[in-house]
């Protein structure tokens, strides 16, 4: 044994396998597997579990858990990492054994409520899943036959689902209704992303990199953060050295071999810079930038009369790079320009084994922001690196999505309060602008449900999403779908308890690493009951019998939902959801995964028979199926002879193509798949920024941000806001019931550097006064040499509020708030008290110790959406002063018709709709959720 891993008892030393020690119960002993009661010490006493697996939801990662049900008393014990699971090989960060505190959590909601006061009165009435049923599909039934879809509307945060789940739904019922958070997360880097190759985001291959470059932090927080940690570590212990582009010292940048602190909204002047090095000195890959980039496109389109070669485009490449200089980006970005050139060789030099990844931090911050995506890809390009082992493929190539049974065609709708003509390149809906469109007149909602989505206090200018939700006229009827209480459940008119990560049916697949996998998320309890023999018509029943109440899971609610929509098969719904083994009869969930697990998921039927098992007994044992392992180079897949049998290849474009659709694209006499854009190539040129109205930004290029250093007078007392930040512990609003998380991070105080503090005159822990466009907040201030002087920094995960004592949020992570209107669209807030002790069934609620649960800043931001991405521009330009004598820490202050100004102002600045043909969008764009193609064509001119 490695002396590195000794086990700390040296007794330990001594043991034997099979008697000594496992890193996990072997999946044979799964279905009785034997402890001793920790409890019970020193006596030897025997504990008896079913251990199951499931799918954490703590984020997006999707990395798998282990339920260790007790036996005795069918409760859960606690939860695990599962060794079977590909993605993140039985490792959990800290938010996957805290699944166990939201299970247990003594505040939870157990069963459906229905408002019985006025919006945001705070009084509820237990009602049945019946009732709740009945109302809402007759809400929905009605607005369909009057041909009101667009009154529909779905609005999810967090899915844990892939998209085919909820697509099915909304296609049947014959909508264009998901809305989604995207915009106010990762439309930026979607965008760049998307633009040159078709997809939208990102699969690094860190383990197998030479070189590695992280904008923010996602060693230690960032996007799949447990999963790419891994990784990331595997590929450093190899070799790997790693740069941090970020504005903060994060524990990530810490521990870089390089770190860049930049001026938030500068990383694509850097990113520019590094290409220019790249280019001067030769040090590209010639070969796969030839085979692989629409240079012929570009020289057709911008250079017509320049050579039409190779040699003459990498000629205007240099001239046109020229510009971004070290030391022009330097300046731009404060940063020293050896350090962006030194990284520059070190990208060189890892050549295809270079892993990059950016999704919020810069990208979501800034103006422009998606031309930092477009500029890191743009690095990534050069050196070769995409799909390459030790490189970034597009995420498809390491996801897997399996058919489902059953799938109606798409709706032949365009719902304009999702995506209007102003935005029609935004990747996706323009979610956070639903208030103001409503608002405007744009249109009204008759039935609207909220999923793992808390606009109150996610979105910015949540008191706007306050304003609408309170108004009967503007939203008819809102049933929050939700296993806790939220600033955003409290004005809706129906609660309705949907369960956690571990209970619940779906599937997830992730861009973890160089593979594709599928992952089974399953309500523990219902299937430990269910190995004793019980069996249940629903999950919520299964619940209710385990001592939880009456949660239920999504699957069979919209199930159940659409089957009382349309009760006799007139609407032509209720069809999608019958049985695809017993026609007539309702859809279950086994007879749903059933089928995927036996015709959609390669390999998985024939890995089952080998243990005598079938698909879905296959993944209700192993929770989890590597589909196809060591996936690189996809864009470089040949066609079938059989697919070319009467195809033509373009003698200009050299897309292949048959019967009308483009099959692929021939590169040195090769047929290949190529990449989803229009040319097949990887668009360094975007014909179609150009065709949609913007053509200076039809190459990779820089877009000074609105927090620009240009923009922020340092005399008149301004700073730029960074509030994007992630803390390890939480994630979003999600983690508010776990407190074994809120115990280690419960506070987020504002990053100030030590010559602005001697400037403002405060040391750490005093005061400071936040002014932003439309409003204020009061924070503390905790001094630090690790951010960049001018900016502050506010972590977005904290700052929660309730306005009842006992109920409306969970008191684990919120400080109760008196909330008042004190003028026309002026809101005050203040706090009353923060987190303290408080009496349930839970020992520890009396344990508390920590008062602080940080401050709402998100609610003092106006909306700011990027002209073209739609991504909310998050960084705010703000005068910092010290408060004055009756300011209060945790104070907030609103006017909601200044934000809705800003929101006029911002909007102004858009090139909207038609594009080419009189189309709302490029067809060939990514949308989720997409309606059929006559549905893009806008009717009337303009």
């Amino acid at each position: 044994m490695n002396d590195a891993r000794q086990p700390l008892n040296p007794s330990a030393a001594r043991l034997e396998p099979p008697k000594g020690l496992l890193s996990y119960p072997p999946v044979e002993k799964w279905h009785d597997w034997v402890e001793y009661d920790t409890a019970q010490w020193p006596r030897k006493v025997e504990k008896h579990y079913q251990i199951i697996p499931t799918i954490c939801f703590n984020c997006e990662a999707a990395c798998g858990l282990l339920g260790f049900v007790d036996k005795e008393t069918n409760r859960i014990r606690r939860f695990d990492g599962n060794p079977e699971h590909p993605g993140s090989r039985g490792r959990n960060c800290a938010k996957g054994p805290a699944t166990l505190n939201q299970v247990t959590d003594p505040e939870r909601i157990r069963y459906p409520l229905k408002r019985v006061g006025k919006r945001g009165e705070g009084k509820w009435e237990r009602v049945s899943w019946d009732e709740a049923l009945d109302d809402i599909a007759a809400r929905v039934r009605k607005a369909l036959q009057e041909d009101r879809r667009n009154e529909i509307m779905y609005h999810v945060g967090r899915p844990g689902h892939e998209l085919l789940y909820h697509q099915r739904i909304f296609h049947a019922w014959g909508i264009d209704g998901h809305n989604s958070h995207t915009n106010v997360c990762s439309a930026g880097a979607r965008a760049g992303y998307a633009f040159w190759s078709g997809i939208d985001r990102p699969s690094p291959d860190h383990a197998n990199a030479r070189f590695i470059l992280l904008l923010s932090s996602h060693l230690e927080t960032g996007h799949y953060f447990n999963p790419h940690a891994q990784r990331i570590i595997e590929g450093k212990e190899r070799g790997a050295k790693i740069c941090v582009i970020d504005t903060r010292l994060s524990n990530t940048a810490s521990k870089a071999d390089y770190w860049l602190s930049s001026w938030p909204g500068s990383e694509a002047a850097i990113l520019l810079a590094m290409c220019n090095v790249l280019l001067q000195q030769d040090l590209f890959d010639r070969d796969f930038v030839r085979k692989w980039v629409n240079w012929e496109e570009y020289l057709r389109a911008e250079c017509p009369d320049e050579p039409q070669s190779f040699q003459a485009f990498i000629s205007i490449l240099k001239q046109t790079y020229a510009q971004y200089t070290p030391d022009f980006a330097a300046k731009e970005a404060g940063v020293d320009p050896r350090v962006l050139v030194a990284v520059a060789r070190e990208v060189a030099k890892a050549g295809s084994a270079f892993s990059t990844h950016v999704w919020r931090n810069a990208a979501a911050g800034n103006l422009g922001g998606w031309q930092v995506a477009r500029a890191l890809q743009f690095l990534s390009v050069l050196v070769g690196a995409v799909g390459t082992p030790g490189g970034t493929a597009p995420n498809a190539a390491n996801k897997y999505i399996p058919a489902p049974p059953l799938m109606p065609p798409p709706s032949k709708v365009w719902n304009e309060l999702l995506l209007p003509k102003e935005y029609p390149l935004a990747f996706f809906e323009m979610s956070f602008l639903l208030p103001h469109f409503i608002k405007e007149g744009r249109g009204k909602l008759a039935m609207y449900f909220t999923r793992v989505y808390n606009p109150v206090w996610t979105n910015p200018d949540g008191m706007s999403w306050i304003e609408m939700l309170m108004d009967e006229n503007k939203v008819e009827r809102h049933a929050c779908l939700t296993p806790t209480w939220s600033e955003t459940a409290w004005f809706a008119d129906y609660v309705l308890p949907m369960g956690h990560a571990s209970e619940r049916h779906d599937l997830m697949s992730q861009e973890t690493q160089a593979a594709r996998w599928i992952g089974f998320r399953q309500p523990i309890l219902r299937v430990a009951l269910e190995k004793q023999g019980k069996k249940f018509n629903t999950t919520y029943e299964a619940h209710e019998a385990a001592g939880i109440g009456q949660v239920w899971e999504e699957d069979e609610f919209w199930i159940e939902l659409s089957w009382r929509i349309d009760p006799d098969g007139s609407l032509g719904i209720r069809k999608y959801f019958e049985s695809p083994y017993e026609p007539g009869k309702k859809m279950t969930v086994d007879d749903y995964y059933r089928w995927i697990f036996e015709n959609s998921v390669p390999g998985l039927p024939e890995a089952a028979a080998k243990r005598g098992l079938t698909p879905l007994e296959y993944m209700r044992k192993y929770g989890a199926f590597l589909v196809e392992d060591d996936v690189y180079n996809v864009h470089e897949t040949r066609l079938k002879l059989s697919d070319l049998n009467d195809a033509t290849t373009d003698p200009v474009t050299n897309l292949i193509a048959k019967n009308g659709a483009v099959l692929g694209v021939e590169v040195d006499g090769r047929a290949c798949a190529g990449f989803p854009t229009p040319s097949r190539k990887l668009e360094f040129y975007s014909k179609t920024l150009k065709d949609w109205k913007w053509p200076e930004y039809a190459i990779p290029g820089y877009i000074k941000s609105h927090v620009h250093s240009d923009n922020i007078d340092v005399n008149a007392g301004e700073m730029l806001l960074l509030p994007t930040f992630r803390l390890p512990t939480l994630i979003h609003t999600r983690s508010g019931n776990a407190k074994w998380l809120y115990e280690i991070s419960h506070r987020n105080p504002l990053w100030l550097n030590s010559k602005d503090a001697e400037i403002l005159d405060v040391k750490t822990g005093d005061l400071l006064k936040v002014q932003t466009e439309i409003g204020y907040f009061i924070d503390k201030v905790w001094v630090t040499e690790g951010i960049k002087p001018g900016v502050v920094a506010c972590s977005h995960h904290l700052g929660r509020w309730r306005l009842q004592e006992d109920s409306g949020g969970e008191r684990w992570s919120t400080a109760l708030v008196d909330l008042k209107q004190i003028g026309d669209g002026k809101w005050m807030m203040r706090h009353i008290h923060g987190i303290k002790p408080f009496e349930s069934d839970d020992p520890d609620s009396k344990r508390i110790f920590w008062e602080d649960g940080g401050v709402h800043q998100n609610l003092t931001f106006p909306v700011q959406p990027d002209y073209i991405s739609g991504q909310h521009c998050w960084h705010q330009k703000v005068r910092v002063t010290k408060p004055g004598p009756n300011d209060k820490y945790g104070d907030i202050f609103v006017d909601t018709n200044k934000s809705h100004e800003v929101y006029k102002r911002w909007l102004s600045k858009t090139r909207p709709a038609p594009g080419p043909d009189n189309l709302r969008r490029p067809l060939w764009l990514p949308r989720s959720y997409k309606p059929a193609p006559e549905a893009y064509y806008l009717k009337d001119k303009g």
